[in-house]
């Protein structure tokens, strides 16, 4: 059964930077799409970036030009390399398939705060 652990998670100034990590178990990771979820304080869980199998990316235009996706599939890791962060970027992180499974990660919680 497929299982996310999401790490890297803490709390950071505005403007400072945090790498979360997405281990995935199950030999399928690399052939599926996979992706980094937000839920902020009282808000609905959101997709901020995807990766397809091949490498491809997306993001949410909260977060262009500021997070990276990426995959290292030998290793069945994701990872999401976040860059001036802001308050609004506070939430758990989850990491799932793009689209998700059923089954979700506890996440990992970023505080963005000074």
């Amino acid at each position: 059964q497929v299982q996310f652990v999401e790490s890297g998670g803490g709390l950071v100034q505005p403007g400072g930077s945090l790498r979360l990590s997405c281990a995935v178990s199950g030999s399928f990771f690399r052939i599926i799409a996979m992706g980094w979820y937000r839920q902020a304080p009282g808000k609905q869980r959101e997709l901020v970036a995807g990766i397809t199998s091949g490498g491809s990316t997306n993001y949410a235009d909260s977060v262009k030009g500021r997070f990276t996706i990426s995959r290292e599939n030998a290793k069945n890791t994701m990872y999401l390399q976040m860059n001036s962060l802001k308050a609004e970027d506070t939430g758990v992180y989850f990491c799932n398939g793009n689209p998700p499974y059923t089954r979700w990660g506890q996440g990992t919680q970023v505080t963005v705060s000074s």
